[in-house]
């Protein structure tokens, strides 16, 4: 058993498994600070300086007793974290579109091999070469 699970860790396609869940951790790092630090300041300033994550439907406002401590906590629908999270999504797509797309570009274009003459060219020749 313990030969077997070796075997199985060591093959190829749980090595490289391994690898592009490293690589695609980092990248979502990588993006999502893209996101956060470069783009989501500028969607701010847009906006004119508004902050959607504080933007919010407040259901049963925060009970402060009299001695200054809260009661009970605010009850609130906080939609602009949502507006937020839709924006990181649209913008993480956008990104991400633009990396596949420069990686496409890369690539080689694979090479077909070409192909033969069709069936009707086929049979174009050979009426030709009987009527010869």
């Amino acid at each position: 058993m313990l030969k077997e699970f070796k075997n199985f860790i060591m093959t190829g396609n749980v090595i490289e498994f391994a690898v592009a869940v490293i690589m695609a951790g980092a990248a979502g790092l990588v993006i999502n600070g893209f996101v956060s630090d470069i783009v989501m300041p500028f969607v701010g300033h847009i906006s004119g300086g508004m902050d959607f994550a504080d933007l919010k439907m407040v259901l049963d406002p925060a009970v402060v007793g009299a001695d200054g401590n809260e009661v009970s906590p605010e009850n609130a629908v906080r939609y602009g974290s949502w507006i937020n999270t839709i924006i990181n999504l649209i913008t993480v797509g956008f990104v991400m579109f633009l990396v596949v797309k420069a990686y496409n570009k890369t690539k080689k274009p694979v090479e077909t091999a070409p192909s033969g003459p069709t069936q009707e060219e086929l049979l174009i020749q050979i009426r030709d070469l009987l009527k010869k």
